[in-house]
């Protein structure tokens, strides 16, 4: 048993506890941001990706790959942490409101359950590189589709190689 499994996490969630979450602030009248990602070791460009994201709205919900996922989408050798330490990470952020693991390499089943009000990506990203599927579901629920700034230099790509440098 690791620290992290019995250290409490109240912003990492099921689908059906963010879904829950989701209705109150469709009351409340929130306006509800929602993004995804690996967010495998989180460096300045996540920070400020996950700031700006939370600018948009309300309440920043990031959905988090599962390790499978990012397997799958990056290779062998990640992820590098874990789904609790990741997820435990994004939890510290005070921009994050909430977080949710998904299984798939895509999100369009959250995007069509949470109905964001606003979907934001890096602006690596664009309308064209988006998942047909996930676009098409984001366009389903009316997202607002947003692209912020990519904060150049930064990448986990990059902080790995050079650790593994250093090593």
């Amino acid at each position: 048993m690791t620290l992290l499994s019995v250290v409490p996490n109240p912003k990492f969630c099921t689908l059906e506890d963010a879904l829950r979450r989701r209705a109150v602030c469709r009351m409340l009248g929130k306006r509800f941001v929602m993004t995804n990602g690996c967010f495998d070791l989180l460096h300045p460009g996540h920070l400020y990706f996950l700031n700006e994201a939370a600018a948009q709205g309300n309440v920043l919900w990031v959905l988090l790959n599962a390790a499978a996922s990012i397997t799958a989408l990056k290779g062998p050798t990640r992820p590098m942490q874990g789904d609790v330490e990741r997820a435990y990470a994004l939890g510290s952020l005070s921009c994050v409101s909430g977080i949710t693991l998904f299984e798939d390499t895509r999100l369009t089943t959250e995007i069509l359950a949470l109905k964001p009000d606003v979907y934001v990506k890096a602006a690596d990203y664009t309308l064209d590189k988006l998942d047909k599927g996930e676009r098409a579901a984001l366009e389903t629920v009316g997202a607002e589709i947003v692209f912020l700034p990519f904060l150049e230099g930064f990448s986990t790509t990059q902080l790995i190689s050079r650790i593994t440098a250093t090593a």
